[in-house]
């Protein structure tokens, strides 16, 4: 990756927090957590990994992403926006009465969403779903899911990866954002999930594990699961819960609140200066 590429996705995810910011405050609701530890990844995704054209969202051939964790729709909606699917000023809409920019992706009002989530669990399955159609239809397409660290704790996860695995999906790429943190807690304290690769590796996935904050960890983990063949890939990202603003960071509380007005100035003042310094690199 050069220094130009690797300026432009630090640009990029700066963008997206900002989004996620200045959606859930004008919202005065929303999950800002798990979105700013994602966002990273929603940079990769959308500026370099994903078959995608802002300008025809349905082309047939295009990469489909599921957000498994739905209610991390605030960063989606911020990757989509600055990506050119709709206008960025319409991020300000979020979760208001007549938007199409709900508090859960719909995928019949939201140009770039590929499957309507929210209700933990599904969302991986539909996309398992999608990569055993897409084989059926010889179609020349990936697809991937992302899912928080306190969804797997959903049986209805495990299901949907015994059955990529059992179809071979070598089409198939699971994300999980493990930040350690959910609504009430930590992870490991509420229901633990690990050990996470040594059970997703028991499951028959070839796994990758990354820092996923780090561009050059996410092309290495992305090439390897597209050169996989044979099986389903997953790649464990290991982040921070609300990366990006400080009194956000590894603070469960921020998993499903809005900054208020005191707060968003706070959360931008930062964001600004991260923006400036890229600019300047």
């Amino acid at each position: 990756m050069t220094q130009t590429e690797q300026k432009e996705l630090m640009r990029a995810a700066c963008q997206v927090r900002m989004g996620v910011i200045e959606g859930t405050h004008a919202a005065k609701a929303g999950h800002p957590g798990g979105s700013l530890s994602a966002a990273d990844l929603f940079a990769y995704l959308y500026w370099r990994e994903l078959n995608i054209d802002p300008k025809h969202p349905q082309k047939e051939d295009r990469d489909r992403f599921v957000l498994s964790k739905g209610h991390t729709a605030p960063g989606l909606y911020a990757a989509l926006a600055h990506r050119g699917f709709f206008p960025v000023e319409d991020l300000l809409t979020l979760r208001h009465i007549d938007s199409y920019l709900q508090g859960h992706p719909n995928m019949n009002t939201v140009p770039g969403v590929d499957m309507s989530t929210g209700s933990l669990g599904q969302g991986i399955s539909a996309a398992a779903g999608m990569a055993l159609a897409a084989r059926h239809k010889k179609m020349d397409c990936r697809v991937y899911t992302l899912l928080g660290d306190g969804e797997i704790q959903e049986g209805q996860v495990w299901e949907a990866l015994m059955f990529a695995h059992h179809y071979k999906l070598d089409n198939f790429c699971a994300i999980i954002d493990n930040n350690g943190l959910q609504i009430d807690g930590s992870v490991a304290d509420v229901m633990s999930p690990y050990p996470i690769p040594e059970k997703l590796r028991a499951f028959g996935f070839e796994v990758l594990e990354i820092d996923g904050h780090d561009f050059s960890q996410m092309e290495a983990a992305f090439a390897a699961a597209r050169e996989t063949k044979g099986r389903p890939s997953a790649i464990v990202m290991k982040t921070t819960k609300g990366k990006g603003v400080s009194y956000m960071e590894n603070n469960a509380g921020w998993h499903g609140k809005a900054p208020n007005d005191q707060e968003y100035e706070l959360a931008m003042q930062e964001l600004r200066s991260r923006m400036a310094e890229v600019e300047a690199m």
